[in-house]
């Protein structure tokens, strides 16, 4: 049974972790408790951009960006969620911490298309899911650090050094990590 909450925390995938759904990712922690997790990855581009999103919905063309959507993980590819600052709610607005939360309503993007959106959000196709368990046995494998989140890193941290930045947070270079583990 889960007795702590790794909600509000970032995955920081492990070097080792081969998985190709997971390789290099960092994973914002949106719920986690005894039935399982839930986490948007915040560092997989998706080939389409904000734009692109918008003008396939017909929610408007007010902004135009080449900003990409994110692939937020393997689960549901084809539902949206958008992590954003706090300072604002929609309807299916739901808190993670004081400053950050998560919509997947289409009321969001629609704000969000025409310029009366959050300060900060990012769009993401798709969540990582844990079933009950399932998070904790893979950190006890060595798959994962964990490190609690930060809304620059989400926010204002390009896409691509978001793992990096994540890990240094605990003072750690990922790039000199060994793949391999070991028993002294």
């Amino acid at each position: 049974m889960t007795t702590y909450s790794l909600k509000n925390h970032f995955l920081i995938a492990m070097p080792g972790l081969t998985d190709s759904r997971f390789s290099k990712t960092v994973t914002y922690i949106c719920e986690h408790n005894e039935g399982g997790a839930m986490g948007i990855v915040i560092n997989q581009p998706a080939s389409i951009s904000y734009s692109e999103l918008f003008s396939q919905l017909k929610l408007g063309e007010n902004i135009a960006t080449d900003e990409p959507l994110l692939l937020g993980g393997p689960v549901k590819k084809e539902r949206g969620f958008v992590l954003h600052s706090g300072e604002q709610s929609w309807a299916s607005t739901m808190p993670v911490s004081d400053d950050i939360s998560i919509t997947g309503s289409k009321d969001i993007l629609e704000a969000i298309a025409n310029n009366q959106g959050p300060k900060s959000a990012l769009i993401a196709l798709g969540y990582a899911g844990w079933s009950t368990n399932q998070l904790e046995q893979e950190i006890a494998e060595n798959s994962w650090l964990t490190v609690p989140g930060n809304k620059q890193i989400i926010f204002d941290t390009p896409i691509e050094e978001r793992w990096a930045s994540s890990a240094k947070q605990l003072g750690i270079d990922l790039h000199l990590l060994s793949t391999q583990a070991g028993h002294a």
